[in-house]
């Protein structure tokens, strides 16, 4: 069983900008070490600290068997544009096509305090920039178009019967989907 529970959309705490890690100790490190059993239970690819309650800058991720962690990551520059299947273990079953760059530079810290200097693409790009984004308190689904968030509001409605815990109501607020 997972050490953490994935905390699901509708939770005040995924809205909230995380705070600097600033003290890496032997339970932050263990806090590390949890997570990734927890991601690797989801299953997922990526793991953000807020997704689990936990208000800091890092996550965990593993792709293509590459896991790491980056701490504080911040994105430098991004540049073109793809779009990919994206889904999300906070928006549980669902997954639209999500257009974002196709590259990007991210900077941030490993475990030790050694600088990341990433240029990242592909996969790799989709999985930071997903990630950042939740530790600046933005979900998958306000990246979706006027259609998906029609489609949103259907399928939100469904996770909302099938959890324990109250979703938000989606709205419109220009071209992205706001959650009261």
């Amino acid at each position: 069983m997972a050490p953490h529970a994935i905390r699901i959309i509708g939770d005040p705490v995924l809205k909230q900008r995380a705070s600097d890690v600033t003290r890496v100790d032997g339970a932050f490190v263990k806090l590390i070490d949890d997570m990734f059993v927890t991601m690797y239970d989801a299953p997922g690819v990526g793991l953000a600290a807020p997704q689990i309650g936990v208000q800091q800058r890092f996550f965990v991720f593993d792709y293509d068997d590459e896991p790491g962690v980056i701490i504080n990551p911040t994105i430098v520059e991004s540049r073109g544009e793809a779009e990919f299947t994206e889904g999300c273990l906070s928006v549980p079953g669902l997954h639209w096509e999500i257009i974002r760059p196709a590259e990007m530079h991210v900077t941030g810290f490993d475990l030790d305090g050694r600088e990341l200097n990433l240029e990242l693409d592909d996969f790799a790009c989709r999985v930071f920039q997903h990630e950042i984004d939740h530790l600046d308190g933005v979900l998958l689904v306000e990246h979706l178009t006027k259609e998906q968030l029609d489609e949103a509001r259907v399928a939100l409605m469904d996770l909302r019967m099938n959890n324990a815990g109250p979703l938000p109501e989606p709205e419109v607020g220009s071209s992205r989907l706001r959650l009261r």
